[in-house]
């Protein structure tokens, strides 16, 4: 059982491991989702956590060129610990967080326009931000990070 709730900040330890196993290239993963926890409300941050508590992935939206009524947010990252890789976590974290994204922009008297998502080229979430977004690839960025980067868009259909 997976459960997803907003990151705290007794969680930024978890976190950060989290951060450290799932993006190797990268470093002083406790200082990079310190100050990312420490962006709120621009930077929204989420847990996943198993039946023991333990926190086994995170997720973390940005609401992107200021607050506005029609807001652009970008899943900027998702990571799940390796072993509990493939079983339906990253679903879960983006849809059950996207969700509380959406009734905070809400309560803030605003809708959620379109989401952005960059990913490597090579990345194989890409298929998970199309199966849960609708997310479809709109540029390429050639050798950004660590290889070639897309930028991947889905667009929201706002219900009254």
């Amino acid at each position: 059982m997976i459960n997803v709730r907003p990151m705290v900040i007794e969680d930024i330890d978890g976190v950060a491991f989290v951060h450290s196993e799932a993006f190797k290239r990268q470093f002083a993963s406790r200082k990079w989702i310190a100050c990312n926890f420490h962006a709120y409300p621009r930077i929204l941050m989420y847990v996943a956590t198993d039946e023991m508590n333990k926190i086994t992935g995170f997720i973390q939206w940005i609401q992107k060129s200021g607050f506005r009524k029609e807001v652009v947010i970008e899943l900027e990252q998702l990571a799940v610990l390796p072993e509990c890789q493939g079983k339906k976590m990253g679903t879960e974290l983006i849809n059950r967080s996207l969700k509380l994204v959406d009734e905070y922009v809400r309560s803030q008297d605003s809708v959620i326009k379109s989401i952005m998502v960059t990913t490597r080229a090579d990345n194989f979430a890409q298929e998970l931000y199309r199966k849960t977004l609708g997310a479809e690839i709109v540029s390429t960025i050639k050798n950004f990070y660590s290889a070639d980067e897309v930028i991947m868009v889905a667009s929201m259909r706002q219900t009254a």
